[in-house]
């Protein structure tokens, strides 16, 4: 059969050429003359797209005839040399199974049900034809030198990958779980927190999946992607605790979560840790997460994967198991820089946006900085200014204490233990902060807590003192029969406006001193995380966002209200005896 032409439909002893495959043909003979392809790489393109075989044999000639190759120089060998020549031969093959065999059989790669996902190592050991093969391939995906590429390779369990807009974090985890979608027992979820936002992750898989796995079917009403394999990828939200809910039942070995600062709390996070399990010794089980900062849930993820190691540097937490033995997990955090990203830096039109917007805002997104927060509601706390080592503070005996407390059994109870200096300066120098316990359990533990303090009162939030239906005594009753004495705080109109306004003023700096009013030691770490981190509320800027975990605030709220600025007297919330009238007559007596 004549290559590139056919046998005329007129006239069967005339050929026609076929325009399309001599194009072809020039096309190979010069990439073979650049030595960007073999010559049998040449001869398997031109099958492969013209339906045709073609020997090496005659693509070798048709690349001598055009001067694209040398000619082989054919040459006779000795008698006494063939037993050299064979063993060279015998040496060559060796040699040649042995790359084979690093590149962990080679040949898969030429199978289309196979998954083309290749790492830059793989293809350095690769034999020649293999390379050629590769370049011959349309790349569906290659990650950007730096964070993208650490990311993608990261060995870790848990691992960050957050900062700056525009550096390819969310394609980054839509890729991901690519990796093992080649074995069955791959069950991997992708997650946002609402449904509008998922949406957008969707279209990106849908234009990716497919041309890695031509085979991989997407199911619209499941929100998933199965593979020939049997692996199979969801696509799901979780806004609340009760939607991570029916995640729980399954059992995934990749779970990435994109924008993970959106979520307020880390207890969507924690709960998704519980489904993450593997029966394939071979699929090892990845837990990721994309973000960038200035989100609500910022403080916690910055105090979770940010702040415990430098930036691309493995830290573990420690886990102590039941049997009394202890293990880690390995996390990570992976900067992202706009930078990363050469797509959106080749015009400066993005990064020009960037650093238009406010300051805060700009370092947040384009230098992906997550010490700055903007929409706090107390953004007059300072670490360096409040916070203080209880080894540099002499809290005496005769400084006069209070706690103020806001009771939970379900969410979390907060006690603060207060103490007060000559200055009328407040020093918040204990915490207790957690849940489960009744009143008259959590009686016990706080008056255990400060035996020897000499407590002058305590302030709680009012609400215990109120009958919710119950026929037995009230939580408070059962504290105070338990020896545990507290005051109702107050409760009028905008208490919670004045009380926050209260805070405020003690957080400020004076300026006959240099000093704020108020100092908290850095062992109330609840406190100083809350403070830290709560946002203002949306509907009413002059108030904290009560959605978000603010236990410690209000208890730091009572105490500072049961101790305004302007008293200098201690005894501020004691009800004045009332005076008695003096006698009309003063030897009688009325």
């Amino acid at each position: 059969m004549a290559i590139g032409f056919k046998k005329s439909e007129t006239d069967p002893l005339l050929w026609e050429p076929i325009p399309e495959q001599i194009d072809l043909i020039n096309k190979l003979l010069t990439r073979i003359a650049d030595k960007v392809i073999s010559v049998r790489a040449a001869g398997m393109i031109y099958a492969r797209d013209t339906g045709r075989n073609i020997s090496l044999a005659t693509m070798n000639t048709l690349a001598v005839k055009h001067g694209c190759v040398n000619p082989v120089k054919r040459v006779r060998v000795k008698k006494e040399n063939l037993d050299a020549e064979i063993k060279a031969q015998n040496t060559k093959l060796w040699k040649m199974k042995k790359r084979a065999e690093a590149l962990g059989d080679a040949k898969k790669l030429l199978k289309p049900e196979a998954p083309k996902i290749v790492i830059p190592e793989t293809i350095a050991s690769a034999p020649a034809e293999v390379k050629d093969l590769i370049a011959a391939q349309d790349v569906v995906f290659e990650p950007n030198p730096g964070p993208q590429t650490d990311f993608l390779a990261s060995p870790e369990r848990e691992v960050f990958y957050g900062g700056a807009r525009g550096g390819g974090k969310s394609f980054s985890l839509i890729v991901d779980p690519l990796r093992h979608c080649d074995k069955a027992a791959h069950h991997a979820l992708i997650l946002r927190r609402t449904m509008p936002e998922l949406r957008d992750l969707i279209n990106h898989s849908q234009r990716l999946y497919k041309k890695a796995f031509p085979g991989a079917q997407w199911r619209e009403q499941e929100k998933e992607w199965r593979f020939p394999s049997g692996a199979r990828i969801d696509f799901g939200y979780a806004e609340s605790s009760t939607d991570a809910l029916r995640y729980q039942g399954q059992s995934y070995t990749y779970i990435g979560v994109d924008e993970l600062p959106q979520f307020p709390t880390p207890d969507i996070w924690n709960d998704l840790r519980g489904a993450l399990r593997s029966v394939d010794p071979s699929i090892p089980e990845y837990m990721r997460a994309t973000g960038n900062p200035g989100n609500v849930g910022s403080a916690w993820v910055k105090e979770m994967f940010v702040d415990p190691a430098p930036p691309n540097t493995t830290f573990y937490h420690k886990v102590d198991l039941p049997d009394g033995t202890v293990n880690h997990i390995s996390r990570r955090f992976i900067p992202a820089k706009l930078s990363d990203n050469p797509y959106l830096t080749k015009t400066k039109a993005y990064m020009t946006m960037l650093a238009s917007l406010p300051e805060i805002k700009r370092k947040q997104w384009l230098d992906g900085s997550w010490e700055e927060q903007d929409g706090l509601a107390f953004s007059d706390f300072k670490r360096t200014i409040h916070v203080v080592d209880p080894r540099d503070i002499n809290i005496t005996t005769s400084m006069p204490k209070f706690r103020a407390a806001d009771f939970g059994f379900s969410s979390p109870a907060c006690v603060l233990w207060f103490a007060v200096d000559y200055d009328n300066n407040l020093y918040v120098y204990r915490e207790y902060y957690g849940k489960g316990l009744v009143a008259d359990l959590f009686a016990y533990k706080i008056k255990d807590m400060e035996r020897g303090d000499n407590i002058k009162y305590g302030v709680m939030d009012a609400s215990v003192w109120a009958r919710r239906g119950d026929t037995g005594p009230s939580i408070i009753e059962i504290m105070t029969k338990c020896g545990l004495i507290w005051r109702p705080s107050d409760r009028s109109p905008h208490s919670r406006i004045t009380g926050k306004y209260e805070i405020h003023r003690r957080l400020s700096v004076q300026p006959d001193t240099g000093k704020p009013k108020v100092f908290i030691f850095n062992t109330c770490r609840n406190l100083i995380k809350q403070l830290s981190s709560i946002p203002t509320d949306l509907n009413n800027p002059e108030d904290c966002d009560t959605k978000q975990e603010d236990h410690a605030i209000d208890a730091f709220r009572y105490g500072v209200m049961s101790r305004p600025m302007n008293d200098n007297s201690f005894e501020i919330a004691s009800v004045p005896k009332r005076q008695a009238p003096d006698p009309v007559d003063k030897y009688f007596g009325y």
